[in-house]
Order: structure tokens, then sequence, then C-alpha cells
């Protein structure tokens, strides 16, 4: 079977400057389909709109905007898409050296020195912070060079002091891996990106990567801290809380189209992962993002 191969994503620095800054209007980010990672370090702040987000072994919908800190060579996909609703997205992206290489060791830099080292996992901020720092990021974009750094660093070291927030991959997934590893990791979650919806079987993707299952098993578990099942389900599950919040179909609707094959375990699943039924999130969220 042909499976997509890993995405290194090549990055260029703004003109005139040591970190590249991108601001999309609404649908014009045309990654968000891609599996990607890349050595640069990933500031990314959603003003508005819900959607998902896959990052590592970590797959969340969010919902009011996002604002992201995804450390180097974490592997994630984009999260914005012409569903998503959100009025822009602004990237930014910088080598944990761009400053040279003992930049961050200063005293003065303790703060951001920390953030830096916690986005290895990746970092979702939320509360107040979420809104006020994304305000500050989107400024950026008409400011001077000098001063648009300066903000930069201003930025990361508020990231520090937020008091919302949560590490994505606490767990233990981390891509600081063998190359051969990283390109395993990035087919399989490949694969199941593009068949969640299906019925996927272990034998299958661990012949993917050439593995044993029982090996493959082990291999994954031991990398992600969950079981492959435990990820798929995590996966669909994550999409069927996109589409009752998005979508005007039926719950057992949904719990079909999100690669469920029986209504009684997605029930149970849902309310496990979430905390609430299906028809209870449905409610809850049509009234957040309404």
């Amino acid at each position: 079977m042909k499976t997509i191969a890993p995405a290194l994503e090549v990055i260029t620095n703004s003109y005139g400057s040591s970190f590249t800054y991108t601001k999309h209007a609404e649908k014009t980010n045309s990654k968000a389909h891609l599996w990607h990672y890349h050595p640069e370090i990933e500031l990314v702040y959603i003003n508005g709109g819900a959607g998902k987000r896959q990052i590592g072994s970590h797959v969340s919908y969010y919902t009011n905007g996002s604002l992201l800190l995804i450390g180097a060579n974490l592997p994630h996909c984009g999260f914005t898409n012409e569903q998503t609703g959100n009025t822009n997205e602004t990237v930014i992206h910088i080598k944990p050296e761009f400053l040279g290489s003992d930049f961050f060791v200063a005293p003065e830099m303790k703060k951001v020195q920390n953030i830096l080292k916690q986005a290895k996992g990746g970092i979702a901020f939320g509360g107040e912070a979420k809104k006020r720092i994304g305000k500050k990021i989107e400024m950026m974009e008409n400011e001077p060079p000098f001063q648009r750094l300066m903000t930069l660093l201003s930025v990361l070291d508020e990231l520090e002091s937020a008091e919302e927030y949560t590490i994505l991959n606490a767990d233990g997934f981390s891509m600081e891996l063998q190359t051969q590893d990283n390109d395993r990791m990035n087919v399989v979650f490949n694969f199941v990106k593009d068949h969640f919806q299906e019925s996927i079987s272990i034998d299958e993707v661990s012949s993917l990567v050439s593995m044993t299952t029982p090996s493959f098993c082990r291999y994954f578990k031991k990398i992600s801290n969950k079981t492959f099942t435990e990820f798929v389900n995590e996966y669909r599950l994550v999409h069927a809380s996109k589409l009752l919040a998005e979508q005007p179909m039926s719950i057992n609707e949904v719990c079909y189209e999100s690669g469920f094959n029986n209504f009684s375990h997605f029930s149970k699943s849902f309310k496990q992962y979430t905390g609430k039924s299906a028809s209870q999130y449905r409610h809850e969220h049509k009234i957040i993002i309404s």
C-alpha cells in the first residue's frame, strides 16, 4: 500500500529578519492537511474558530482559537482549513540558536530558556493569556524589524509566566529520535490520519514499518506512552468532537463517520474521554462556537 513520506518542511527567514513571521488570512494556509516537522520552534496563534490539532501523539479539538508553542522537530499537522472559521492564523518560526548559541543561557533569558525546553512536548495556552499574547503576536506584523524582535522576546517571556497552559505530550512522547524512528512514526501517523474512518489492522500498520506486530506494539507504547489502539481511538473521538460541534448530523451518524462500528462502544468511550455524553457535548459546544 502506498504511504505518504514524512515531510521535512524547509523554512526560510523573512527578509531582513532572524526568524520567520507569516500571517494567513482565513483559509490561506495550505498546509493544514500535511503531517510535517522542521528544526525550527513554531509559535502559532489562531484568532477564533474551532478545529483539530495533532501534535506528536496528542490529538484534541480546540474552540475559540488556539495559542501553541511547538518544539523543534516535533511533528504536527496544520491547524486551520476552510471549515475552521478562524479570522486569521499567525505563524512564527525560530531556530533554537537564532540569536546565537549562548544567547538564551544569559541570566536574563532564564524564563525564555525554560519555556523553550517545555515546548519539546508542545504547549497549548488558554484563558486570558491566549487573547492578550495573541494580540501582541498579530501586532508584530506592522512593526519594524528591531521592534518585532523585541516583541517576540517579550512574548516568549510572557508565555513562561502564563498560568493556564497544557503540555500536550506530557506523558513522554518525544521526537528526539534516530532518523529511522522518526520516519517510522511519521508513516504510522500519516496512515492513521488518512484511514481512521476505516477499520485499521495493527498487522497492516506493523507491516508498513517492517516490524512484527508484537514488536510494533511494544515500540509504539515505548515512544508514545500509549497503545496504538488508544491512539487510534483518541483520533476518532477528537474527530467526533469536531463533528458534534460543527455538523448538523445525528449522533449515530457521527459515530460511524468517526470510524466506530459500535454505537454503544462509541458512547461509552466518548464519555470516558470528554467527561460528557455526546448530546451534552454538542449542546455545550454549539453555545461556545455560536
